[in-house]
């Protein structure tokens, strides 16, 4: 299934509260005949417009082919929380990596953080950024966990993470179904929309080109690389394959370990007492396998992240999807009206880390960020930008995380995972 086109319109955003919310630019013209580079970029979200701008900024002809509109995918449609580290927590790291490598891990996440926050000042990007981000426990166990944790990033990682029990957890987040939490304050979060147009006008001001609705038909590698589309072609001595869930057959390899999968969003009416919700301008994001998330925004409705799918097809009713979830969460807001309910395609990987990968001598690969991509897609990008100017430490050091298949190959790979994740969805509701 192709899934450019299975939920969407062609060259059109999604109803979305950021779609609503931003000034959307003209579509750009479609690549037309051959054109030189010295890098193509094959996919216009963070991680495509975070390399061209870093390639342009460094003096390289940069193209990039976008097969829909730039921000079209998971860049523009998800949830806004930046989140510090990697997506797996940090004793986890350490017991699968080791400290060493679990502490350079660490100390990439951070660079990442303070990458989004440094464009967004150097860029003027207003894309409404916040900071602050809570994760939530459900149970005294869960409680305990959570404050373990931030014991173990005090003691280890000098990060202070501020400690909530029941009471001071729902002064902040008046929640019957949450018992506790932490707050990340070098976490935050922002409008992923106006962020994602913010990198794109810092790219081209910069000097990189960018097509949009130019989907790439195939790719023909040797000592410089054509990558074909409908309309055109485009010589160049590298390439980066920035697709994520939408890379569809243009690598097997990747393919096999990058796993497409959707996730739903929904925007309320604005809220007439927005603290019944929350008290302070954070994010949230709770501990369940198939994660809830939300945050007010700045209108004062309340941007909710839930429900699972597992068919590549959108359900037909995304507001019922999502408001299932949200009333469990917030049960005063049962019937509150929903404005805007989207949905989008991200990507996961086995271990939930970043695939990042050298494809061939001049081919590099980043994706699978597995719901922690603000961050780790845009830094993902410039890291592939310093590789290609030959400073890999980076880049090496997020390859070397140990990366495999998914089971079943091609045919099963999706079923399996269907399985998986209504076993995990069931121990969420059971609470197990």
């Amino acid at each position: 299934m192709d899934l450019l086109t299975a939920n969407d319109q062609p060259g059109a955003y999604p109803d979305s509260w950021y779609a609503a919310t931003a000034d959307i630019p003209d579509v750009r013209a479609p690549l037309q005949g051959q054109m030189q580079a010295d890098v193509c970029i094959v996919g216009a979200g963070y991680t495509g417009l975070s390399a061209a701008l870093h390639l342009a900024q460094a003096g390289r002809r940069v193209v990039v082919l976008e097969a829909q509109r730039v921000g079209f995918g998971a860049s523009g449609r998800n949830g806004g929380q930046l989140g510090t580290g990697q997506r797996v927590e940090q004793p986890h790291l350490e017991d699968m990596l080791g400290k060493a490598d679990a502490r350079r891990l660490w100390d990439l996440g951070l660079e990442a953080t303070d990458l989004v926050r440094d464009l967004i000042d150097a860029y003027g990007i207003d894309c409404l950024y916040r900071p602050g981000v809570a994760w939530t426990a459900e149970s005294d166990g869960d409680v305990a966990e959570l404050h373990a944790y931030a014991d173990h990033m005090a003691r280890h990682y000098d990060h202070t993470l501020e400690v909530l029990d029941r009471d001071t957890f729902h002064d902040i987040c008046p929640s019957p179904a949450y018992r506790g939490g932490v707050i990340d304050p070098l976490s935050g979060h922002l409008h992923p929309l106006r962020f994602a147009l913010g990198l794109t006008r810092a790219a081209e001001d910069a000097g990189a080109t960018i097509f949009e609705r130019s989907t790439v038909t195939g790719i023909a590698e040797g000592a410089r690389i054509e990558v074909q589309t409908k309309a055109g072609s485009v010589a160049a001595e590298h390439l980066i394959l920035a697709c994520n869930g939408y890379l569809g057959r243009l690598n097997r390899h990747v393919a096999a370990r990058v796993m497409p999968i959707n996730n739903f969003i929904a925007a309320t009416a604005p809220l007439e007492d927005p603290a019944r919700v929350l008290t302070r301008d954070i994010a949230v994001a709770d501990g369940r396998f198939v994660i809830n998330y939300f945050r007010l925004s700045h209108d004062n409705r309340l941007l909710f992240g839930g429900g699972e799918s597992y068919g590549y097809r959108f359900p037909t009713d995304i507001a019922a999807k999502v408001r299932a979830p949200m009333a469990e969460i917030f049960p005063h807001l049962s019937d509150v009206p929903i404005d805007y309910a989207w949905g989008g395609t991200l990507a996961i990987t086995m271990k939930r880390l970043p695939y990042l990968a050298r494809l061939g001598p001049n081919v590099l690969s980043a994706s699978g960020y597995s719901g922690h991509g603000v961050g780790t897609a845009t830094h993902a990008g410039m890291l592939m930008a310093r590789a290609i100017q030959g400073q890999s430490d980076g880049f090496d050091s997020m390859a070397a995380i140990p990366s495999r298949p998914f089971p079943g190959g091609a045919r099963l790979r999706n079923p399996l995972l269907v399985l998986a994740m209504t076993w995990y969805s069931l121990r969420d509701r059971l609470g197990v």
